[in-house]
């Protein structure tokens, strides 16, 4: 059994939880508003779950999820997370971000910006392209043949394992994009940024289409950079 520290409880953070304790994981969940907050939250996840600081979060987790807007990853507590593997579900968005010079002249990712700011961390980028609803939908027994796949990325080929067995509890297959750098392949405005699994692609919320290795490597194969909406 694995304990996931959560960093963030909004749709993603929650959706992934649930997975988690689906797959009979234990979740510690943190806000920026503090635990207290999390109560209800806390309550329909059952015995499972329960809810922490932010750095509890990270101690307590045998993995970690940092789910939280882009702007904020410098609050992310580095301490401890020295060792663990941390997945990074951030995405760039200069209208809530503000512009970072780093990011809109490509000379980094976002995740490479975590991995920075946890130099003694092994940083896997995932859950970054997929819509809330379609992840808590789309997962199936592993061998099902309308199983999805989940895109990663990350430095740390131990790291990169664990999260794909993780990933298959949950209920998705994975395929490694390469080193964190590769993780521009997954951002927004990207062939591989969510349409995928959208069974309308104009309109998210009408329900989700089942997308597997091949397909969301076809799609990470042609991205484009990065450009503004």
């Amino acid at each position: 059994m694995t304990t996931w520290g959560i960093i963030g409880s909004g749709n993603i953070g929650t959706t992934v939880a649930r997975l988690a304790i689906d797959a009979g994981h234990d979740v510690v969940l943190s806000n920026s508003r503090g635990p207290e907050t999390l109560t209800d939250l806390v309550e329909s996840l059952g015995d499972h779950a329960r809810a922490a600081t932010a750095e509890e979060a990270a101690e307590a987790g045998d993995v970690v999820l940092v789910t939280i807007p882009l702007k904020a990853y410098r609050d992310v507590p580095v301490e401890p997370l020295r060792g663990k593997t941390v997945l990074d579900t951030m995405n760039y968005y200069p209208q809530r971000d503000g512009e970072i010079a780093e990011l809109e002249d490509e000379s980094t990712t976002t995740s490479e910006l975590l991995q920075a700011h946890l130099p003694e961390s092994h940083v896997v980028k995932v859950f970054n392209n997929i819509f809330f609803q379609h992840l808590a939908t789309l997962a199936r027994p592993s061998g099902a043949e309308d199983r999805s796949a989940l895109a990663i990325a990350g430095d740390d080929a131990d790291a990169k394992k664990n999260v794909t067995e993780l990933l298959d509890e949950l209920g998705y297959d994975a395929l490694d994009l390469g080193p964190l750098a590769e993780g521009w392949r997954i951002q927004r405005d990207t062939a591989a940024y969510g349409t995928q699994y959208a069974a309308d692609p104009e309109d998210w919320t009408k329900g989700a289409e089942p997308a597997g290795v091949d397909e969301v490597g076809t799609r990470a194969a042609q991205a484009l950079r990065y450009r503004d909406a």
